[in-house]
């Protein structure tokens, strides 16, 4: 299986490139965001999580990894699977990879877009005025979830980076140049 983990801050562009990924790999793309606003939000659960996503908070781990599971679950003929914004912190890489070892598979790479913090802001704003999620919109909130992530989700890379499975891209540059330099750095590890 080509299970991916796709990484990156808030506005490096996951979403988008995990389509184009999905489309050329045919891989199920699992949003951990997608997934959290797609919970029926009467739900103890959704609003558990709402409670943290709102501020600009990670869910916490056992939460996640239990909604991961059953997303993963619906999918058991899968080619691979595109981790998008999963795993956060460094017991959700760990859970991920006992949770895929159980499965008789692994993540095969983390793929890293780097994208300085002035560009991601301008990105989450203007995703703000076209998606209308008041999360992207809230210069205070975005600065949390960059600081969120600088602080908690960062350091996962380490994680994969030990394992020999991190690769970092340029994620500065049109949609299709980031594409390529994606695409280019899976064919080298298939």
């Amino acid at each position: 299986m080509l299970n991916i983990v796709l990484f990156g801050p808030p506005g490096a562009g996951k979403g988008t490139q995990s389509e184009r990924l999905r489309e050329e790999y045919d891989l199920v793309h699992i949003s951990t965001g997608d997934v959290f606003r797609a919970l029926d939000p009467t739900s103890e659960l959704a609003k558990l999580a709402k409670s943290y996503s709102v501020k600009g908070n990670l869910v916490p781990d056992n939460i996640t990894i239990q909604i991961l599971e059953g997303e993963v679950s619906k999918h058991p003929e899968a080619l691979g699977v595109i981790y998008d914004g999963f795993p956060r912190t460094t017991g959700q890489a760990e859970a991920l990879d006992k949770f895929l070892e159980s499965k008789d598979t692994a993540v095969k790479t983390m793929i890293s877009l780097v994208v300085p913090e002035d560009e991601l802001k301008t990105r989450l704003i203007a995703r703000a005025e076209v998606s209308g999620r008041a999360d992207d919109a809230d210069s205070e909130i975005i600065q949390n979830r960059i600081n969120t992530y600088k602080k908690s989700t960062a350091p996962v890379a380490n994680f994969y980076k030990a394992q020999d499975k991190l690769i970092e891209i340029d994620g500065v540059g049109s949609i299709d140049e980031i594409t390529g330099r994606i695409f280019n750095a899976i064919e080298t590890i298939k």
